[in-house]
């Protein structure tokens, strides 16, 4: 029987590894600069962050900032930030023996402003894009990094508070602050399915994809591109496209779903941590 962290890094590694996932690097394709083989050592990498995620005498941010700089330990940059995130509470919920998603709101409740500081912190191993924050926060960019610790001190402002002002913008600071809908649904859609489970997955992130717009496509490009690609992913949902051509056109564009990708590592983990076989 698997451990938690190895649930956690499996999740990891058969999300890049499900094919076709329009748009993100998986084991059929990658861009020039960011490659399959990143994502494999991205997910070795935080290992050690997840073993401390699950450690629940552990600082959920220090945990957090710990996979983040050992998945930085790769020459493709940013591999999974968004998707070591949204697993942080599901790790230490169900770590704590506690049942998901709300053991993981429980977690994202108890979150502290030196978990704040740390989760701005993991800024200073990788560059992430991200939207500019609010007028009134511009001393709460989280591209300020560890710079970010005296207002995030000022403000009193713990993780929970922190990713609330991004979540109208940000999909997985969304799931954190509203329950985790969408990863349970990610995990529910891949545990109904048929065949192996890297296929499973590629069908849910189509799904997904078409359901919503995806936040990092909208920060990557605008809401017009991200509004298309849902579009269009519908079309090959009810096969109207073929998802190998939406595949290629989307990598040849440079428009790459991230968060609708994280969210699908964040289903998988719950799906296995549920029992499901690989």
């Amino acid at each position: 029987m698997r451990s938690t962290v190895e649930n956690a890094e499996l999740a990891l590694l058969l999300e890049v590894s499900s094919t076709p996932k329009p748009g993100n690097v998986d084991r059929a394709r990658e861009y020039p600069d960011l490659r399959f083989e990143h994502f494999l050592a991205g997910a070795v990498g935080a290992r050690e962050g997840l073993v401390a995620l699950a450690d629940p005498d552990r600082p959920l941010g220090t945990a957090f900032e710990r996979a983040v700089a050992g998945m930085s330990q790769q020459s493709g940059g940013n591999t999974q930030f968004g998707a070591v995130l949204l697993l942080a509470p599901l790790v230490r919920a169900v770590a704590r023996g506690d049942s998901l998603p709300e053991g993981a709101g429980a977690v994202v409740e108890a979150t502290t402003v030196d978990d704040a500081v740390a989760f701005y912190t993991a800024f200073d191993h990788v560059d992430v894009a991200v939207d500019d924050p609010p007028a009134d926060a511009a001393d709460l960019d989280v591209r300020l990094g560890s710079d970010a610790e005296p207002a995030i001190r000022a403000r009193d402002l713990t993780l929970a508070d922190a990713l609330a002002l991004s979540a109208e913008r940000d999909g997985i600071a969304a799931e954190w602050v509203g329950g985790f809908e969408r990863t349970v649904a990610a995990a529910a859609a891949i545990e109904s399915r048929d065949g192996p489970v890297t296929d499973r997955a590629a069908s849910a992130y189509l799904d997904l994809l078409a359901a919503e717009v995806d936040t990092f496509v909208v920060t990557q490009h605008d809401r017009e591109t991200a509004l298309a690609v849902r579009d269009r992913a519908q079309a090959v949902t009810d096969g109207e496209e073929a998802v190998e051509a939406f595949a290629r056109d989307l990598v040849d564009r440079g428009i790459n779903p991230g968060t609708t990708a994280d969210l699908i590592a964040g289903g998988l983990f719950v799906a296995l941590s549920r029992g499901l076989e690989v």
